[in-house]
């Protein structure tokens, strides 16, 4: 397989990425964006994320692409946009098609940042934010809302009752979004996923399975048995595994997805010392830049 990583081909598979691997930190998250100033405007004024900087260079192909970085608590977002672009999204992605990426931007206060993101228009996936009913006890009582960006990317917003989540999360202060806890992949087999990513230097710190009608509301898929598997690195946002035990109907990961296609995420990866840069695949096709420290 290939990927264009720094503006470098690299050749892998995800079987032999790395004889002994070691992450230091899941690091920023990046999606391709039709128009960086356009994503930019959105997340800093709706979502209060910050500008951090902006990067451009030439890839292998050929292609210039614009990166405009932004900062959300102690995470980060870069929006990358290519000259020239490549395809829109797919219409009609669901929660439970491989392709399902999202982030997940903490909230001090779901009503307040639901009637914010009202307020602006955004495209709720999400019929209104749903409660983790107190049956489900790993996830009892924590809120979320599911809707998109100008691009049609997924987020979510997530609001932790006290003894959930980080207790960053409950420090006191004023500000409404706080950052982002982790980023959710949809993944076709869970044992397959979790090997791979324990092989980066991951680990495992939570599971739980959802279902009901708060689920159904949640993510808008009908019937859906979500189980669920929280990784994390020694620091940085977690990344989140969700496989669909039903419905069974979910697409393939596209297998031409290119980085200058609107669709595309990549999740970064600081390594440890002496652990060389590399761009990797998961077993789904969930792209992933090993990034030296």
């Amino acid at each position: 397989m290939k990927a264009i990583f720094g503006g470098l081909l690299l050749l892998f598979t995800a079987s032999a990425a790395l004889a002994e691997p070691q992450v230091r930190a899941v690091g920023c998250l990046s999606l391709t964006v039709a128009d960086a100033e356009r994503a930019a405007q959105f997340y800093t004024e709706v979502l209060q994320f910050a500008r951090a900087g902006e990067r451009s260079w030439s890839d292998t192909a050929g292609a210039r692409v614009r990166a405009v970085r932004l900062g959300l608590g102690r995470e980060c977002v870069e929006l990358r946009e290519f000259a020239p672009a490549g395809r829109a999204k797919p219409a009609g992605e669901r929660s439970n098609d491989l392709s399902f990426q999202h982030m997940a931007i903490v909230v001090r206060d779901m009503d307040r940042a639901y009637a914010r993101l009202r307020a602006a228009h955004v495209r709720q996936v999400s019929t209104e934010p749903q409660r983790i009913p107190d049956w489900n006890p790993a996830a009892a009582g924590i809120r979320a809302f599911y809707f998109r960006d100008p691009d049609d990317h997924n987020l979510e917003l997530i609001w932790f009752p006290a003894g959930k989540g980080a207790p960053r999360w409950q420090a006191p202060g004023d500000a409404l979004f706080l950052g982002i806890d982790h980023t959710a992949i949809a993944v076709a087999d869970t044992a397959r996923s979790v090997a791979f990513y324990r092989g980066l230097g991951l680990r495992v710190a939570g599971e739980s399975e959802n279902w009901g009608p708060e689920q159904e509301h949640l993510n808008a898929v009908f019937a859906s048995r979500v189980r669920i598997t929280g990784l994390r690195a020694p620091d940085g946002p977690g990344i989140e595994l969700l496989e669909y035990l039903a419905p069974a109907d979910g697409r393939p990961f596209p297998a031409d997805l290119r980085p200058n296609d609107v669709a595309f995420w990549q999740t970064g990866l600081v390594a440890a010392d002496g652990v060389a840069a590399a761009a990797l695949r998961d077993p789904d096709g969930h792209a992933l830049a090993l990034e030296a420290p």
